[in-house]
């Protein structure tokens, strides 16, 4: 009976001991009541901040002409087709010129009728003037076949000047390239009526032509980031069929007057390609990354450790051991990572990524 009770004052005496030691810790040490998840940080480090803008645009010549006839008429020929090189002066279309002819010809008729007019009435004229020194016939007869000979040489000159408008006329049926480039779109066939382009209507376009030595990307800048960009500002582009190559560009070009794209409003802003690859034609869609500001070996943060304080300042939240230290801070240049303090904090201090300020309201 000793020995029973014995042994179980011993197991009570065990039992009681591991108890205690798990309450205690001894096993492993409980998370405090209070203690949350571990405050994300960062460190002050030096980088070298690129501050750049980018965007989308359109590849377009820097000139382009749409080509049109002068004289309305039926196409009777069509030189080029679209993709084409051209020369200025080589011929494109040609207008059928079966009724400008017919034209000349009666020109060409009225005219013979009209010089044998004047030289009738120059002989009779002649004859009338000797006449009139003799004093054979009167004042009135002699005046009146001077101004018959008058109106005769004013039907002559109106014959030639007919004549004239009708050989240019002829000239116009005859398209030549007003200069040196590729032929982008040829939106007529032979045998299709081109109308002539006046001053009351634009006209029937021909063929449109344009120098693809010479490029330009397009794009659409809204009002909050156009005023970061200036003219003759470097731009680097990337085509979407080439992203393995970049190519140079120059802002030569910012609107002065907003427009709205796609419910923004903004302005259009256009950049010469310095040396475009013949592989880039007009249409193809680039990205664009205009560098507006750079700061070398500069103290950064992240964006998300800098707060905005009563007064509209600038704070971090510095991590001095278990104390933390609100400063103000001045911001220099920022991109969408990190920004560049210029005050208020030094290399390699630890900072909040968070608002403990605004964490304790939430708690409270």
């Amino acid at each position: 009976m000793r020995k029973f009770l014995t042994i179980l004052i011993i197991v009570s005496a065990l039992a009681g001991g591991g108890w205690y030691g798990i309450s205690q810790g001894s096993f492993g040490k409980a998370k405090p009541e209070n203690q949350g998840e571990d405050i994300p940080t960062a460190v002050v480090e030096k980088l070298d901040l690129d501050v750049s803008l980018t965007l989308s645009g359109d590849v377009a010549p820097q000139s382009q002409l749409e080509v049109k006839s002068e004289v309305g008429g039926k196409i009777k020929d069509l030189y080029v087709q679209a993709g084409e090189d051209v020369k200025e002066g080589q011929l494109l279309v040609e207008i059928d010129d079966r009724d400008i002819l017919t034209e000349k010809g009666s020109a060409t008729t009225e005219i013979e009728g009209a010089r044998v007019q004047v030289e009738k009435i120059s002989r009779n004229f002649e004859r009338a003037k000797e006449l009139f020194m003799q004093k054979l016939i009167s004042q009135e007869a002699y005046d009146n076949i001077e101004s018959e000979l008058a109106l005769a040489k004013n039907s002559f000159e109106r014959a030639e000047r007919k004549l004239q408008i009708v050989e240019d006329k002829l000239r116009k049926t005859k398209v030549t390239a007003p200069g040196d480039g590729t032929v982008l779109t040829v939106p007529v066939i032979m045998g299709q009526v081109a109308i002539a382009a006046a001053s009351v209507n634009s006209g029937t376009t021909l063929m449109s032509i344009a120098n693809l030595e010479k490029l330009l990307v397009v794009c659409h800048v809204n009002q909050v980031d156009v005023a970061k960009i200036r003219p003759g500002q470097e731009v680097k582009l990337r085509a979407e069929s080439m992203r393995e190559v970049e190519l140079n560009a120059k802002v030569f070009f910012i609107a002065p007057v907003a427009t709205v794209k796609n419910s923004v409003k903004g302005f259009t802003v256009q950049a010469l390609i310095e040396k475009p690859l013949a592989a880039l034609r007009p249409g193809m869609t680039v990205n664009i990354v205009i560098p507006i500001a750079r700061a070398d070996d500069a103290l950064a943060v992240p964006v998300g450790a800098v707060f905005r304080s009563e007064g509209n300042k600038r704070v971090v939240f510095v991590l001095n051991g278990d104390v933390t230290e609100k400063r103000e801070v001045k911001i220099g240049v920022s991109n969408i990572q990190h920004a560049q303090v210029l005050t208020g904090v030094s290399e390699g201090e630890k900072i909040l990524l968070v608002n403990p300020e605004r964490a304790v309201k939430k708690r409270s």
